[in-house]
């Protein structure tokens, strides 16, 4: 898929918000990309996930593991069309962990699958995490990367679409210093 199709998809489903957001991540800023209202269509996540898969074709993958909640839907169908399983890590008391009976075998090659990167907080944490538990992380894949080229990622990592957006420390907001309304459209509880 071309960057214009993939605009085109949000833009359609009204996926790219303007505003005042509060971050998963923390931060605060004046777009949100909601991958949910695109990905609840089944075939443009279809669509997506066969573009992702495409660019890691060259990376053996056993396994493909997604962050709950963002990564869900699109690692599975990133799995599916890898045709390898699919599992998420969630948040237990404040860290990923691998819940509801989901293991990694020892040496299992893990790609990581994400909505929407911001400082890729989340995707390092489920490669620390598979580490731990013996997988080997060779990738992360991701619809969107919303970090301007600043996640530092622990491997290899791929995108669909490169977005630049502004974020601000909450401190430095200026958003905030003219009294705009702070919006909590993501998934993350606590943040």
């Amino acid at each position: 898929m071309t960057r214009s199709e993939i605009l085109d998809l949000f833009r359609e489903c009204s996926a790219l918000l303007d505003g005042h957001f509060l971050l998963s991540s923390g931060l605060h800023s004046n777009r949100y990309i909601q991958c949910a209202l695109v990905l609840q269509h089944a075939w443009y996540a279809e669509r997506l996930a066969q573009a992702l898969a495409a660019q890691w074709s060259d990376t053996p993958v056993d396994l493909v593991v997604g962050p709950a909640l963002g990564g869900i839907v699109i690692g599975h169908e990133v799995a599916r069309c890898l045709g390898v399983r699919g599992i998420f890590a969630e948040r237990d008391r404040g860290r990923m962990s691998l819940r509801r009976g989901f293991v990694v075998e020892k040496g299992e090659r893990a790609l990581i699958v994400e909505n929407v990167i911001t400082t890729g907080g989340s995707v390092a944490e489920v490669a620390k995490l598979l580490e731990t538990e013996g997988a080997r992380p060779v990738g992360i894949g991701t619809i969107v990367d919303r970090s301007g080229g600043e996640a530092e990622l622990p491997v290899p990592y791929r995108a669909l679409l490169e977005l630049e957006v502004a974020t601000y420390a909450p401190d430095a907001c200026p958003l905030c210093a003219q009294g705009a309304p702070l919006v909590k459209p993501g998934s993350r509880p606590g943040a």
